[in-house]
């Protein structure tokens, strides 16, 4: 019988968060490294997603507890800074587009130092790709969050017929079966998706292990605090100039 309840989902969504961080705790300290090696530099971390992974990218850029020095490219950047119409935007397929990727990677306040961290479950759409491809291109090393398991079983839309995870320095997969969801249905298909949530949990993780290495380095992490706390907005603002012009917060 199949059994479709939070009960349910909470047992299987336990499961992969063990398995997550059991098996991915290496990759974060070595996506750490990098990321905390970029931040002391003076660098950004360029954090991009689309669908549903866009969530990741702003769980690294511009979150409470969260590293300052972030900037999420998003594919309405096209239409905010590159004149895009708002509908071809709105197209969900938009993202299978390889052509994107350099346009974006253009309209981006990027510099030499900064570093990519990627997401996106299947690790196969086009503007995807492409941004890992510009990214490893222009000397930027790129970590990707992906789930390896459903890589696995699809095949790549860029043109190239590469991967992302197969293009990342580091890969940190967010556990998730092929198809996202864990919890079958009794006419087929399934319900209930947790890469977002393990995504989530593997950008924080990351977030942890960068600030330890500024601390152990005797630095003050640049790290956000809440705007609905007082002094959230003045902490912020100063530590933003340092960044001006670097970091954008709109889309």
């Amino acid at each position: 019988m199949n059994d479709v309840s939070a009960a349910a989902y909470l047992a299987r969504l336990n499961e992969i968060v063990d398995n997550v961080t059991t098996t991915q705790l290496d990759e974060v300290h070595r996506a750490a490294d990098i990321v905390a090696t970029a931040v002391r530099a003076g660098g950004v971390v360029q954090a991009f997603g689309t669908g549903h992974s866009q969530a990741t990218a702003m769980e690294i850029a511009g979150r409470a507890g969260g590293l300052i020095p972030t900037n999420r490219i998003a594919l309405s950047d096209l239409v905010m800074y590159g004149g895009e119409a708002p509908e071809k935007i709105l197209d969900p397929r938009t993202e299978r587009d390889p052509s994107l990727a350099q346009r974006l990677y253009d309209l981006a306040p990027i510099e030499a130092q900064d570093v990519f961290v990627i997401a996106s479950n299947s690790g196969i759409n086009g503007s995807i790709v492409g941004m890992a491809q510009v990214a490893r291109e222009n000397g930027h090393p790129v970590i990707a969050i992906a789930s390896l398991e459903h890589g696995a079983h699809v095949e790549s839309r860029h043109p190239s017929g590469r991967k992302l995870t197969e293009l990342a320095d580091v890969v940190l997969d967010n556990g998730g079966p092929f198809g996202d969801a864990v919890l079958p249905l009794p006419g087929g298909g399934a319900v209930c998706a947790v890469s977002s949530i393990t995504a989530a949990l593997l950008a924080q993780l990351l977030t942890a292990e960068v600030v330890r290495r500024l601390l152990e380095a005797g630095d003050t992490p640049p790290v956000y605090l809440s705007a609905n706390v007082p002094g959230g907005d003045v902490h912020n603002d100063g530590l933003l100039q340092r960044y001006a012009g670097r970091i954008r917060r709109g889309g």
